[in-house]
């Protein structure tokens, strides 16, 4: 099947040739045509699937048919993109970009971050499409420098996450400014009992997309478990990295402190590394993850925000140096290997104190993951388990209460980089959550 097929419009169709794609992925090929035909959708997805241009693109055809304004109309919002970081935002709002590349529309992003008049003065010139964070499409809200009277379409865009970061009143506050008669369009990995529910009051009878099991982890991943002590995490993973050769290794930390302690060791072994987490700026995190990608950068170190932004294909290796405190965690860290039908490896390193959170992960994926112990990192069988500190005010949303029956949930807000967006007109939008982060691909979708 083409997207041709798909019922796009010429224009929309050569843009995404000129990308190198002929062939729609399965979320595309279901997303599109019910995009198209006008109800409301709740999809779910893995990352790396191509869900991003499976709402972009027949939200560009779309508004690029009747009730297009002309070039010189003032033109209202009609299509509106929530998105739990910045750099999603970005991602999201270069691909409008890219596969409206031969149409009349134009778009922006805004995020927190920077500052806030250069957004003004894009969104008084007019935006057919608007890709935002939550917290500062709120802060234009409550200025008056936003008008959402003519939504036609909305788009919650990793909507899990965003429930998971605390966004759930934000997105509430955002609704309630909303026309009542729109589309609205529900993306998520996984489907909570909070995602039910926000999806019960958002959606009018949607159709119903799934391409991936739930919380289930990519087939074309090999996932396996290194038992160490904890304080031979380091030795091991750098000793892994130099044996095998590894180039291009994406690490998880639980937080921000570890992330940069960790860069500091692998680069006493020489090993070339750097930390992407909410404490850094947004113009360090841009710079860490573009050599990530080009791989000048060896290694990069993220906490969880960054599990949902760093899109790269090809990407070979990923590691949790820390198992994450949430286990639906563990599926979004290692997606971002195994991408567009390629393979990956997804290793973690786990000590005596993280063997409930692997008991709890290896519940949630129903499957139980190969242990290798690493000749010379064997694990002292004496070894007590001690509290994992999770330290409060870590970053990322705004509900930091610890689950009743669980491990406290993990707040680290990563922020890995995408691009400062500046000021601007037409397709520019500008900003930068300051609470959140997450990034572009070159990954179709």
């Amino acid at each position: 099947m083409s997207f041709k097929e798909l019922g796009l419009s010429e224009a929309i169709v050569r843009a995404v040739t000129e990308q190198g794609y002929n062939s729609p992925t399965p979320i595309q090929k279901q997303a599109i045509p019910a995009v198209l035909a006008g109800g409301d959708l709740l999809a779910g997805a893995q990352t790396g699937t191509g869900k991003t241009a499976g709402f972009t693109l027949p939200i560009l055809h779309r508004l690029s048919g009747a009730g297009a304004q002309p070039a010189s109309a003032a033109r209202p919002i009609r299509a509106l993109i929530l998105t739990p970081t910045r750099e999603l935002a970005a991602q999201v709002e270069e691909s409008v970009r890219i596969y409206g590349k031969y149409l009349k529309l134009t778009s922006a992003v805004i995020f927190g971050g920077v500052g806030i008049h250069p957004q003004i003065k894009t969104l008084k010139q007019g935006v057919d499409i608007l890709v935002a964070t939550p917290g500062r499409l709120l802060d234009h809200m409550q200025q008056g420098t936003i008008d959402l009277k003519k939504i036609e379409i909305l788009v919650l865009d990793e909507a899990d996450r965003m429930l998971d970061m605390g966004f759930i009143r934000d997105i509430r506050k955002v609704l309630a400014a909303l026309p009542p008669k729109r589309q609205n369009l529900l993306f998520s990995a996984t489907f909570s009992d909070e995602i039910k529910a926000l999806a019960d009051g958002l959606l009018d009878s949607p159709a119903m997309i799934e391409v991936a099991r739930r919380n289930s982890t990519v087939e074309v991943i090999a996932q396996k478990i290194h038992p160490v002590d904890r304080d031979r995490k380091h030795p091991l993973l750098a000793h892994l990295i130099k044996a095998h050769d590894w180039r291009q290794v994406l690490v998880f930390t639980r937080t921000k402190h570890g992330a940069n302690r960790l860069v500091e060791q692998l680069g006493k072994d020489g090993i070339t590394g750097m930390a992407i987490h909410g404490n850094k700026s947004q113009s360090a995190r841009t710079r860490a993850l573009a050599e990530f990608k080009d791989g000048s950068l060896q290694v990069l170190v993220a906490t969880d925000i960054a599990a949902r932004g760093i899109d790269i294909d090809q990407l070979p290796h990923v590691v949790n140096y820390d198992l994450p405190n949430v286990p639906e965690d563990y599926v979004h860290r290692i997606g971002r290997t195994g991408r567009a039908g390629a393979t990956g490896e997804a290793v973690s390193l786990v000590c005596v104190d993280e063997h409930i959170m692997l008991r709890d992960i290896e519940r949630l994926i129903k499957r139980e993951l190969p242990r290798e112990v690493i000749a010379g990192f064997e694990p002292d069988p004496t070894a007590r388990p001690q509290p994992i500190q999770l330290r409060s005010g870590n970053g990322g949303g705004r509900n930091n209460a610890p689950r009743a029956n669980a491990q406290p949930r993990s707040r680290t807000a990563a922020a890995p980089a995408g691009r400062t967006a500046g000021s601007g007109t037409g397709n520019r939008g500008a900003g930068s959550e300051n609470r959140r982060g997450d990034n572009r691909s070159r990954k179709f979708g």
